[in-house]
């Protein structure tokens, strides 16, 4: 049986892409053959143009962005909290810190090339969303690296000289010509494409009709 590619578009600091990353991995453990199924993190940046500022946190930068008061933002995080406890996750929106996800995603394409891809983007994840972490900061970048078994002395020259940023600009420019603008987006042996936190179900529907179908080249949405 041939294997698969499960490519996620998402960004650190998207909270339904932590959900559906937990959703994904239920999808996966009622897929026969999950050992088949090659999981590839890629990036996309929801605000591409935003400055690390640790003493700011997500509630005042969503406030500030959509207009929105900030009663009427710790609603709408308590809402995505929810759904995100739902799976097993506790977010904590008070602490997270307004961060830059450039190096972050450059961390990521590096974890990757060593076969640690998945362990770091799940460290990176949860030092956003549960421990409150500066996610745009390289001393706490190699610090999570480091955590998930990676060579720290390695992860800072990787920080330091601007290593596998033109692989975060191609994942980039392949979101944009594939037409992804939200995220998370699934892509399933680039032929389906699932967008959103969707739940285990639908992912899992789709795992399956794209390993029934041969491989076109053109993804669809199931």
């Amino acid at each position: 049986m041939p294997g698969m590619q499960v490519e996620i578009w998402s960004d650190v600091v998207c909270p339904f892409c932590y959900i559906g990353k937990r959703q994904l991995e239920a999808a996966l453990q009622q897929l026969p053959h999950r050992e088949r199924v090659q999981v590839t993190w890629r990036s996309f940046q929801l605000g591409p143009d935003t400055k690390t500022d640790p003493s700011r946190n997500a509630i005042q930068n969503l406030a500030a962005k959509k207009g929105w008061t900030l009663e009427f933002t710790r609603q709408a995080v308590s809402d995505v909290a929810n759904r995100a406890q739902a799976v097993g996750l506790t977010f904590d929106y008070e602490r997270t810190k307004v961060a830059n996800t450039f190096d972050a995603h450059r961390l990521v394409h590096y974890a990757t090339s060593t076969g640690k891809g998945d362990d770091v983007a799940e460290a990176l994840f949860r030092a956003y969303f549960v421990e409150g972490r500066n996610v745009g900061d390289h001393e706490t970048l190699a610090q999570l690296a480091a955590g998930a078994g990676l060579p720290e002395d390695e992860v800072r020259e990787v920080l330091r000289s601007g290593r596998f940023a033109d692989d975060v600009r191609h994942d980039l420019e392949t979101a944009a010509r594939f037409g992804i603008n939200s995220v998370p987006c699934f892509v399933i042996d680039r032929k389906y494409a699932v967008s959103g936190a969707q739940g285990s179900s639908a992912l899992l529907q789709a795992l399956q009709q794209a390993r029934s179908e041969p491989a076109d080249g053109e993804i669809l949405t199931p």
